[in-house]
Parts: C-alpha cells; structure tokens; sequence
C-alpha cells in the first residue's frame, strides 16, 4: 500500500472502551476493528469508517465534533 492510498484511522488519542457500547469513546470502533486496523486493507478500512460514522450518529453525544480528552 502506498502513501497515497492510506485511509487515514479514526483515533484521536480518547482510547477508553465504553462498558454501555462496546465502542471506543474516542473513535466509535469496536476492539476487533481496532486491532484489525494495522493489516486492514483499504476496502476494510473504508467499511470499518462507515460503521463508525453510523456508530458516531447514534452515540456521540457531541454530535460529531471531535473532541480532546479534556472534554469528554
């Protein structure tokens, strides 16, 4: 994979497994998906951001601003 091709991950650095979820708090992936990250291929990781979105619709009680650790 090249640089150019690389889908950038969803992490922002708020890595806290909510007990009420199953989801990251910081980037509303599960532990499976976080672990998969690093081999992911593209198509992988673009299934795995769209499940992420519809997680951050549903959970995120900012509404999708991302957020530092301070304010969440």
């Amino acid at each position: 994979m090249s640089a150019e091709d690389a889908v950038a991950s969803p992490c922002i650095n708020v890595c806290r497994m909510s007990e009420a979820t199953g989801l990251c708090e910081g980037c509303f992936r599960t532990v499976d998906e976080i672990a998969a990250w690093s081999r992911a291929a593209d198509a992988e990781r673009i299934a795995i951001l769209a499940a992420v979105e519809r997680r951050r619709a549903e959970f995120d009680p900012w509404g999708g601003q991302l957020r530092g650790d301070c304010d969440r």
